[in-house]
């Protein structure tokens, strides 16, 4: 029997990591025959390995997933490893194409390699098809990409305007929400809905009804006595509960 191979392309070393771990344990005979964290080494992968998988970030540097399948003329199956869920479902409803929503966990995992497998044994769906369900991804990437960069607070009889990068995060509070700063914390009417709904899915996590954390300064993730998450966050002592519907987010990071 031929034996599957597959490559990996995602910009984020520890999450690159996690999926090929993942993979190692749900299909041992997959063959990882290389990774990349860019578009372009991506795209070298399949023309030069011809791997009958790739999985893609949607996100990458230089080239975006999507530019990458288009470019490779669909020389093998495509998985999208993406942050968007609510386009991401739409645009895979016919199974023409996969995806894995960030972060991976075990069991969508499980669903997408059996969902591969069967379609091992099936020709790949129409081109024309495919270009489809492409447009639809494209469409909404491009909306997408609208994202709230900043938020106005109140300061002193003036407005400051703060580059949402700068925020450690966001915490709801009575009719408020906190903005936590590296300067300190100012308030905005901004709902955490409101927020989660404008913030880049990618970079600003919700991990509790009232909270939104910005991943870059999550400095570490402990289990509690409990059993639950706490974070711990750079530059300030300050830590954030992870509430249980959010777990999901850490458990098997």
């Amino acid at each position: 029997m031929k034996q599957i191979r597959a490559i990996i392309a995602e910009d984020e070393y520890p999450l690159r990591e996690h999926l090929r771990k993942e993979l190692s344990i749900l299909w041992p005979d997959l063959i990882i025959c290389g990774e990349a964290s860019d578009g372009i080494a991506a795209l070298n992968l399949i023309k030069e390995r011809q791997p009958e998988i790739a999985f893609l970030d949607i996100k990458m540097p230089v080239l975006s997933g999507l530019e990458v399948a288009k470019r490779a003329a669909w020389k093998c199956r495509i998985v999208f490893i993406t942050a968007y869920d609510e386009y991401a479902v739409q645009a895979f409803e016919n199974e023409a194409i996969d995806y894995l929503l960030k972060p991976v966990t075990r069991e969508r995992l499980k669903k997408t390699i059996g969902r591969i497998k069967e379609q091992m044994n099936t020709t790949m769906k129409p081109s024309a098809e495919i270009a489809e369900i492409m447009e639809k991804l494209t469409n909404a990437m491009q909306k997408k990409s609208d994202c709230l960069k900043w938020v106005k607070v109140k300061y002193g009889d003036g407005i400051r305007i703060i580059p949402v990068e700068d925020i450690f995060y966001f915490k709801a509070e009575d009719k408020y929400t906190i903005v936590r700063h590296i300067d300190g914390e100012y308030l905005i009417r901004k709902t955490i809905t409101e927020l989660s709904d404008e913030l880049d899915p990618e970079q600003y996590w919700r991990i509790h009804r009232s909270t939104i954390v910005n991943i870059s300064f999550i400095a570490k993730v402990v289990r509690t006595f409990r059993g639950g998450y706490e974070i711990k966050l750079k530059g300030i002592s300050e830590a954030l509960t992870v509430s249980r519907a959010y777990s999901y987010l850490f458990r098997q990071m």
